[in-house]
């Protein structure tokens, strides 16, 4: 089966076909810059536009930075305020004229993962970290997600945790890699507190880079770093839009 998944960034809003079975791109993902400021109606037109430069008329599914309550953002930490209270399946369904699915990218992430990555057939709590701009977390089961997590924002010595561990915190404070290891250990060590994770999948743009500071970290968990890389949101995406 095929879903069209779309991921939502800050920077970017990518997508391909996938296909669901085999956790497989179908072809190179297409990319827009995401719309400033990042207001709903911008970023569904972009959406549309990924689906139009597809000729797609099935199934899609949006990986979106935010909780998303049964197609509803709750959230806008790193979107328009105005997203609040929006239905966003409704409204990308509109602009799409296809059935369209929308979960958080982080979860998004995750999906792709435990069906297809780092995380298969792995059982007990399991917990995603996506590193980028942000921080995301999805958190698993026995294979079951829990949905909307968003530990990114868990307050740490005051602070929310992403603006002192995300490698925007490490870019912007022109941190080492061992010294960013350092707050980003303490932040994953106040989620072992919280959640007693048996595996730590790390994922997002970093995790291409888990030697420069893997070495430096001290859980208890078992860390092992995500295989999907850059086209988890995109495969995980689709998963959600399955029919």
């Amino acid at each position: 089966m095929q879903v069209l998944g779309i991921d939502v960034g800050g920077s970017g809003i990518k997508g391909a076909p996938v296909d669901v079975e085999k956790g497989e791109l179908l072809t190179e993902r297409y990319r827009i810059p995401t719309p400033q400021p990042a207001k709903p109606k911008p970023i569904a037109k972009t959406v549309a536009e990924i689906a139009k430069y597809f000729n797609w008329d099935g199934p899609i599914g949006v990986g979106f930075p935010a909780a998303v309550q049964q197609g509803v953002v709750r959230t806008a930490a790193n979107i328009h305020g105005k997203w609040i209270g929006t239905n966003a399946a409704k409204l990308f369904r509109k602009t799409t004229n296809c059935p369209v699915k929308v979960i958080n990218d982080a979860d998004a992430a995750g999906l792709a993962e435990m069906t297809f990555g780092a995380g298969q057939g792995k059982m007990g709590v399991v917990l995603l970290v996506t590193i980028g701009t942000g921080l995301g977390t999805s958190v698993f089961t026995n294979g079951i997600l829990l949905p909307n997590t968003e530990l990114g924002h868990i307050e740490i010595g005051g602070e929310d945790a992403e603006t002192n561990a995300s490698d925007a915190a490490r870019k912007n404070d022109d941190l080492s890699w061992k010294e960013w290891a350092k707050r980003f250990d303490i932040y994953l060590n106040t989620l072992e507190k919280l959640l007693w994770p048996d595996l730590i999948i790390l994922g997002g743009g970093v995790s291409n880079k888990h030697e420069k500071f893997v070495p430096y970290l001290n859980t208890n968990s078992e860390i092992l770093i995500a295989e999907s890389f850059n086209e988890a949101g995109i495969i995980g995406a689709a998963l959600a839009g399955r029919p």
